[in-house]
């Protein structure tokens, strides 16, 4: 989510609306009204077309009571105040709303201000095949930013040790984006408590498959 040029949080993937709105200017940069007038829709195809942006008002509505929904931080601390003033106004439970963010600065001051709502870190910890942190390093540096748990991109650096590590540490470990259903068996038994994916229903189909063969060679 971005802060648009008027104040109002905006959930936006990118931080300019050219991909999906064909429009080059950066979301910080336009009003809602502007934003508003944008087809977020066609690029992705004709049947999408028309769809327009959304405010985080509206989509915390449609949470479901006992479910929870988790938003990314893609901009700046500036967003904190409209964040806890929408926060307060859309009164779900703390537990049903989860912050993430890459920004280890925008974790701690989402977390300074919001102490009830669960803050998470998102690392990628592997670019162009190259490490970014070690993995002890990650649980050094949540628990410095005060963060409640680690967003990680899912990787085979990820092991049943490492998620222990973490859970000693009091920091839960989720992962992200996982299609596979190999690697998000992998991810589960490793220990992590939740995964990000495109493909939900699907996923979950193939891991009942996975885990239906694994169970079956075990009692061959």
């Amino acid at each position: 989510m971005h802060l648009s040029k008027d104040g109002q949080i905006v959930l936006m993937h990118d931080k300019d609306a050219k991909r999906t709105g064909d429009v080059a200017r950066k979301i910080s940069e336009m009003t809602l009204e502007e934003i508003r007038r944008l087809d977020v829709g066609k690029w992705k195809g004709a049947r999408f077309a028309g769809e327009k942006v959304p405010i985080l008002t509206e989509v915390l509505a449609t949470v479901p009571a006992k479910k929870r929904v988790f938003i990314e931080v893609k901009c700046g601390p500036e967003i904190i105040p409209e964040l806890r003033r929408v926060v307060a106004d859309a009164k779900l439970q703390p537990q049903q709303t989860a912050i993430i963010s890459f920004s280890p600065d925008v974790v701690a001051a989402v977390k300074k201000a919001l102490p009830k709502l669960q803050v998470y870190w998102i690392v990628e910890i592997r670019k162009d095949k190259k490490p970014t942190w070690k993995l002890e390093q990650l649980i050094e540096k949540a628990k410095e930013i005060h963060a409640d748990g680690l967003d990680l991109s899912a990787d085979a650096q990820i092991t049943p040790e490492f998620v222990r590590q973490a859970q000693k540490a009091q920091l839960p470990v989720y992962v992200w984006t996982v299609n596979d259903a190999t690697l998000a068996r992998q991810m589960l038994d490793a220990g992590v408590l939740g995964i990000t994916t495109d493909r939900p229903e699907w996923l979950r189909e193939r891991l009942r498959e996975v885990k239906g063969i694994a169970d079956k060679r075990k009692c061959s």
